[in-house]
């Protein structure tokens, strides 16, 4: 089953960027009733994956908006990929390759962590070992070390930004040492979205390939 790059990154990013920071001791106050009180954002990001054993680094860009469960995440460069997670499915559409791929929601969020959020009781103290790491470049810097580990993520960094007390920065490396870095700029928080944007409707010409029903 292929699974783009957007999809993996989002099921063990999501939970830390929402959840995760919320609860965290070394936190400020306003920091969790920001997080607690969000219901939707919009952000831009830059993206560097890098490949333990080669050293090579890919980087991608684009744009994240979510609602609640609903989610669209736009990879722009190098190549366009499209999620989308809607109400009942999962789309991940890759444009070059005139390819959609549909999940069942429940096939998506198949990480602890991940299910703990979005059931409302993600708690960072009871899923990860949090260490303060100081200042860097202004941002309070978190390292988070997951209590039962999975393969897709054995540890994570996050940094804070004081001035607007939300998340400027996520790393995850998975089992193998490779690293997701995602920096994220002009975030706007609760800004209204279009419902359009978390439906897709495949493309005419589009391979469509149906995992939903595995």
């Amino acid at each position: 089953m292929r699974i783009g790059k957007s999809l993996i990154l989002f099921t063990v990013m999501l939970s830390i960027l929402l959840a995760g920071v919320a609860r965290a001791e070394s936190i400020t106050d306003a920091i969790q009733k920001r997080y607690e009180s969000l219901h939707s954002f919009h952000t831009d990001f830059q993206q560097e994956l890098t490949n333990a054993a080669s050293g090579s680094v890919e980087k991608r860009s684009g744009k994240i908006w979510f609602k609640q469960s609903l989610v669209r995440w736009e990879t722009h460069k190098p190549e366009k990929e499209l999620l989308v997670v809607g109400q009942s499915a999962v789309w991940n559409y890759f444009e070059a390759e005139k390819l959609a791929i549909k999940y069942r929601p429940s096939q998506v969020f198949n990480s602890k962590t991940m299910i703990r959020f979005l059931s409302g009781k993600a708690n960072l103290k009871e899923d990860f070992k949090v260490e303060e790491q100081g200042t860097e470049n202004g941002m309070v810097k978190l390292r988070l070390i997951p209590k039962e580990p999975e393969p897709t993520m054995v540890l994570a960094y996050i940094w804070v930004n004081t001035k607007t007390n939300m998340l400027g920065r996520v790393l995850i490396v998975d089992f193998y040492g490779n690293g997701n870095m995602v920096n994220m700029q002009n975030l706007q928080l609760n800004k209204r979205a279009e419902s359009k944007l978390f439906e897709f409707t495949p493309p005419q010409g589009t391979q469509v390939k149906d995992n939903s029903k595995q």
